[in-house]
């Protein structure tokens, strides 16, 4: 089991330079959690995607779709007193906190390529290279 970030899953479902060490990520342990708000992000992520015109409205909720299929049943609602905690000893968001204090929540490392997370939180996190290693 892994908590993975919202960026993970779209390189893991979304074709791009990430897409291989994501789909690797997944192929060595496929438990993947994230918190409730993986969903909204995954949305702005997809919505980039129709603006350029990478993708149509029909093809991003079918990937939409597939992925929350994929997820259900490992979405976590994360308590706001762990977010807060962790705001309160980095710089990072909020939205960043939700998925290292699922991580701590869950007992597990936060797999994610957001460098400041991975500098913030050495101990709870690391990078899909690291993790595939």
């Amino acid at each position: 089991m892994i908590v993975v970030d919202s960026n993970v899953v779209a390189y893991c479902w979304l074709n791009g330079s990430k897409t291989a060490i994501a789909q690797s990520v997944r192929l060595q342990d496929s438990d993947w959690h994230v918190p409730v708000l993986w969903r909204s992000e995954l949305r702005s992520i997809l919505g980039g995607y129709v603006r350029r015109g990478d993708l149509s409205v029909k093809q991003a909720t079918a990937v939409m779709q597939r992925i929350e299929a994929e997820l259900q049943g490992q979405e976590h609602i994360v308590e706001s007193d762990d977010v807060l905690k962790l705001l309160d000893t980095s710089d990072l968001s909020a939205y960043d906190c939700e998925f290292v204090a699922l991580a701590r929540a869950v007992g597990t490392r936060l797999v994610t390529e957001e460098r400041a997370i991975l500098k913030a939180f050495p101990r709870e996190s690391l990078s899909m290279d690291a993790f595939v290693r």
